[in-house]
């Protein structure tokens, strides 16, 4: 065993620092004032700089031509540092390191003395004699722990020892299982008596394990460790103070969230019900357009499951399409656009090795190798002995690229769905060829699907160079998020599924994976009951993947009118999900250009709050709204805590709260209590039924005025690349209370809006307004509500919910609405 005990030798490279210890070698670089990189070796030498998953360096790297794209490279910061006898000190601009001679350790603080990371002094780094890496790092009982990836159970995972390490999990338990299918070693600390948030990242893509104080030793101070089976410690320690801060950090060094085509946001059918059946599968997912519209269920699309890949033998073939099932597919595609909806066809990098293009791949070199490095490696896979692509040698890349452009993607197909991608295989020794590097799949299995989903978004762009691809993927590294929407895999049907895959989504967030969700309804076990179903779905509807997807256990199939006297609340909750589409695009702009999660925990907007520290179910969508789905079977109230730092109200009455208080509301079926945050800004759509062909013409914006705020509402064509060359619409929307109450809408870009009106509903609740004014202009002001509905501009006071219903011609430049609500004296005129 190797342990780092003290320092022997100390060099100063201007832009980086090098520590030699008795036993390993360390390198401190500053990528930024808020980022600081620790590497480790305890080999002669470091290992060539060779990542896929970071988007920031400040050094050369093997991936940087094949990651070009997306990769920025910066001078790092240098620092001079100080020799104080029992300590190194490297003084930056926001952080002060402590490296301790003897016994070794590293300690970071700000400059208010909060010491943010600590090393457990004696043992901070080791490497056994099985060739693993640990890294322990001090922990207080104040600590909190979030993120981690794709993790069961609360969101707080304090006293939790999880595995990295991607699985299919089939019909998993969302308390329980561990580990799932993502491996994102990366998690956010706060500290609740300081609060201040602080994140490590370990760029180390073998099977690792973290400990947050689960093991405990009385001959050492409390600790936390993450333990990887091989490779450096490469760790990243990342500033906040603020969780949010954390998450944009965070993502600055791992990449943004993809901004995909708008329809992504619609309601996504699926089931495997349908390419199971032996012929005219292709008829029954038209037939489901067609039941959706006759219900009134908005679709924007639908995912293919593999069976429409089945070749004679019943075994899945990727790139291969069952004629019986789907006759044309050509004509399928085509057929599916003219409905409004688009395709995602089901992809596995696995293929069989009576797949007809086995042996073209194997013959180019494109699979993972046996260890030793002549010939494919074979494994356990769905429907046999398979082999895996290996997306680290581009002869892999190429001809994956090949046979998806011409099965799939030259149809008219933008939408990739990449599923089985954990790459669990049995011999870790097999070789990969890491670029031509040569390495175990041991230390590259978790990015397998990160490049798999790259060649997809590469093979779209190739094609179609103009049209934005929708990339879904079931498994993932760090990074995922840069190519790809995620979900939680095949969960099970159950009641804990529902409540449990709430803090999954949450955690993903909190770990750079903004868009992402669940199956609705449970994928693997029999039909969810009725009340299950309804519940599912007024959920599922605020997570940005929206897809009710099952494999039925009991011969069924899980559709949104599958209980008919129970369709009503389905039909209600999905419209309201594109009631809401304005609102969720801009927030998919917000995480894509910030990195900021769509689905929010409470402590990520309410950090100064303490009661919300563990909180797992109730969530924000975005910042201006709390979500408290019912998830016990047979509910008649609802308890909710309303966060402090805030009033709220009811989405429904408008009845307000004040924050810092748990509430009980009745609750019936139909319930999915809903509360405004004050300051709230949110733009909806009362007429968008499918996004793919409706053209919105009148916009309605929600607004509570109580307070100052702000919100970017984005806008632009949905489909095309033309927002990176100015073609969008981002109006920030700003309230302003300096001189009586202000909203001023303040818009950029060039993209044309099809908006002609706008209706602004301002919640006033303790006084209605005496005068509206647009640009200094008196709008009238009407008693009854029929001539305002027949008016062209005007307003009215709604006495019933406290708004003032505002409605006028959209102005496409800079404009004000001013709301006068000065108290008129009616006794004294």
């Amino acid at each position: 065993m190797k342990v780092s005990r003290k320092v022997v030798k100390i060099e100063n490279h201007h832009t980086y620092l090098d520590i030699e210890t008795d036993a390993g070698k360390y390198r401190l670089i500053l990528l930024n004032d808020d980022i600081v990189r620790i590497r480790c070796t305890f080999a002669a030498e470091f290992k060539p700089e060779a990542s896929y998953a970071l988007v920031l360096t400040a050094w050369q790297d093997h991936m940087d031509e094949l990651l070009q794209g997306e990769r920025k490279r910066v001078e790092a910061i240098a620092v001079a540092y100080q020799d104080c006898d029992t300590y190194i000190l490297w003084a930056a601009k926001k952080l002060n390191i402590k490296i301790y001679k003897n016994p070794f350790a590293i300690e970071i603080s700000d400059k208010n003395g909060n010491i943010l990371h600590s090393d457990l002094q004696e043992k901070a780094s080791v490497q056994d004699d099985l060739g693993r890496i640990y890294h322990y790092s001090c922990m207080d009982d104040d600590d909190y722990f979030y993120g981690f990836g794709e993790k069961a159970g609360d969101l707080n995972k304090k006293k939790r020892r999880m595995r990295m390490h991607n699985v299919d999990t089939l019909g998993y338990d969302s308390e329980l299982t561990d580990p799932l299918y993502k491996h994102i070693p990366f998690y956010i600390k706060l500290n609740s008596k300081n609060n201040i948030a602080s994140g490590l990242f370990y760029n180390n893509s073998y099977d690792s394990v973290f400990d947050m104080g689960c093991e405990r030793s009385g001959y050492w101070n409390k600790y936390s460790y993450f333990c990887a089976d091989g490779g450096e410690l490469d760790v990243f320690f990342i500033c906040g103070p603020k969780i949010k801060n954390v998450i944009k950090n965070y993502t600055d060094l791992t990449g943004k969230t993809i901004f995909p085509a708008k329809y992504s946001l619609g309601y996504m059918g699926s089931t495997m019900y349908y390419t199971e059946l032996d012929v005219s599968a292709d008829k029954a997912i038209l037939q489901f357009l067609d039941k959706c519209k006759e219900e009134e269920i908005p679709c924007d699309g639908f995912f293919l499951s593999s069976g429409y890949t089945a070749g004679v033998d019943g075994k899945r073939y990727v790139f291969n399409w069952n004629y019986d099932r789907f006759t044309n597919p050509q004509g399928f595609v085509e057929e599916m656009k003219e409905k409004g909806a688009a395709l995602a066809p089901n992809i596995k990098p696995g293929m069989l090795t009576t797949h007809p293009l086995y042996k073209e791949f194997a013959a180019a070199g494109a699979y993972i190798k046996d260890d030793s490095d002549e010939k494919p490696q074979t494994d356990r896979y769905w429907g046999g002995q398979a082999s895996f692509v290996d997306f680290t040698n581009p002869k892999g890349r190429e001809l994956w690229k090949k046979y998806l452009q011409e099965a799939i993607v030259s149809l008219g197909i933008t939408s990739i769905w990449n599923d089985n991608n954990e790459y669990e295989m049995n011999d870790l020794a097999s070789i990969c060829h890491y670029e031509g590097l040569k390495e175990n799949v041991s230390a590259l299995r978790p990015l397998m699907p990160n490049l798999m989903a790259f060649m997809a978004k590469e093979t779209v762009l190739e094609t179609y160079p103009n049209i934005r691809p929708y990339i879904v993927s079931r498994a993932g590294f760090a990074g995922i998020q840069r190519y790809a929407q995620t979900w939680a895999g095949d969960n099970n049907t159950s009641w804990k599924s529902l409540k449990f895959n709430i803090p999954v989504i949450l955690g993903m967030g909190l770990s750079g994976v903004a868009n992402q969700g669940c199956d609705i309804g449970g994928f693997f076990g029999p039909a969810p009951e009725p009340e299950l179903f309804v519940r599912w779905v007024q959920n599922g509807i605020f997570q940005p993947r929206f897809s009710i997807h099952s494999c039925n256990t009991d011969n069924t199939v899980t559709e949104p009118w599958m209980f008919p006297s129970y369709t009503k609340y389905i039909k209600a909750a999905i419209q309201l999900r594109y009631r809401l589409v304005p609102y969720l695009y801009s927030l998919l702009v917000e995480a894509a250009t910030e990195g900021s999660p769509i689905m929010r925990p409470l402590i990520y907007e309410f950090q100064n709050d303490h009661n919300v520290l563990e909180e797992s179910f109730d969530f924000m969508l975005g910042s201006s709204l709390l979500i408290a789905n019912i998830l016990d079977k047979g509910a008649k109230t609802r308890r909710v805590y309303l966060p402090a730092g805030a009033e709220w109200f009811d989405w429904y009455t408008k009845k307000r709260y004040e924050g810092g208080q748990t509430i009980e509301v009745e609750v019936s079926l139909g319930s999915i209590p809903m509360f405004l945050r004050s300051g709230a800004i949110i733009p909806m759509s009362e007429e968008l039924t499918n996004i793919h062909k409706d053209v919105v013409e009148t916009l309605h914006l929600l607004v509570e005025v109580s307070r100052e705020a702000e919100f970017s509402l984005y806008e632009d064509d949905g489909i095309t690349n033309n927002y990176k060359h100015g073609d969008y619409l981002k109006t920030k929307v700003n309230i302003n209370k300096s001189n009586g109450t202000k909203i001023t809408f303040t818009p950029e870009g060039s993209f044309l809006t099809p908006v002609k009106v706008v209706q602004l509903d301002l919640i006033c609740h303790d006084i209605a307004p005496i005068q509206i004014r647009l640009q200094g202009r008196k709008l009238p002001m009407f008693l009854n509500q029929r001539e305002w509905q027949a008016s062209t501009a005007g307003w009215y006071y709604d006495m019933e919910q406290k708004i003032a219903k505002i409605k006028y011609n959209n102005i496409n430049e800079t404009y004000t609405i001013h709301a006068d609500f000065a108290v008129k004296d009616l006794i004294s005129v």
